[in-house]
């Protein structure tokens, strides 16, 4: 698909939300939200009962340490643009199915391509397996990856998901640990992105 802005992208998600799973009404459908240019870009999972209900990704208690921790860390929310894997709130706030998250597959790759951030946080383990299907987040939250996706260089920070960090005070720690690099990181990219030091001087940066 080829769309000019986010309107349009979600105007042909909501025109043609019949065609989804989970979704039963247009209401359902939770869009990402933030700045359309943004540097960083923050998928989760899905949403849960208050985002359905507030239609805005991240504003239930997890969210809530989200946003607290992103302005902390020196981002302001309209620095940035949040999103999910799948845009409907499955039922009893379950695990998004592997054709959940095919079906609205096609509409978070052209969030990205659209928004063309310089740096994507992945919040837990599906959105995460997106771009690095075979490793667990407790093994390399706060490492940043550069890969190869859709014949374009991406930058991937992976990190809980902030519903984990509310369960477990460790969780929490490495969690804000984690997002105070994202400033720093940006700054980096800037600098080596393309260099051949670049890997080098992330390690170094990161250690």
């Amino acid at each position: 698909m080829n769309f000019t802005d986010l309107k349009e992208l979600q105007a042909d998600l909501e025109r043609n939300y019949q065609k989804l799973p989970l979704v039963q009404k247009v209401s359902d459908i939770v869009h990402g939200e933030g700045n359309e240019h943004a540097s960083v870009m923050l998928i989760g999972e899905a949403p849960g009962y208050y985002e359905s209900v507030q239609r805005r990704p991240f504003v239930g208690r997890s969210g809530q340490l989200l946003r607290q921790i992103l302005v902390a860390s020196g981002l302001s929310e309209n620095q940035v643009y949040i999103s999910n894997i799948i845009k409907v709130r499955p039922p009893d706030n379950r695990d998004p199915l592997p054709s959940e998250i095919l079906a609205f597959k096609p509409y978070l790759d052209d969030e990205i391509n659209l928004i063309k951030p310089k740096l994507i946080v992945t919040l837990g383990r599906f959105s995460m397996a997106k771009f690095l299907p075979d490793v667990k987040v407790s093994q390399v939250h706060g490492r940043l990856h550069k890969i190869k996706w859709n014949e374009r260089t991406l930058f991937i920070l992976p990190m809980y998901h902030p519903a984990a960090a509310l369960r477990a005070t460790q969780v929490k720690e490495s969690f804000i640990q984690d997002f105070n690099k994202i400033t720093k990181i940006i700054a980096w990219i800037d600098e080596t992105s393309g260099s051949e030091e670049f890997k080098e001087t992330v390690k170094k940066a990161l250690l």
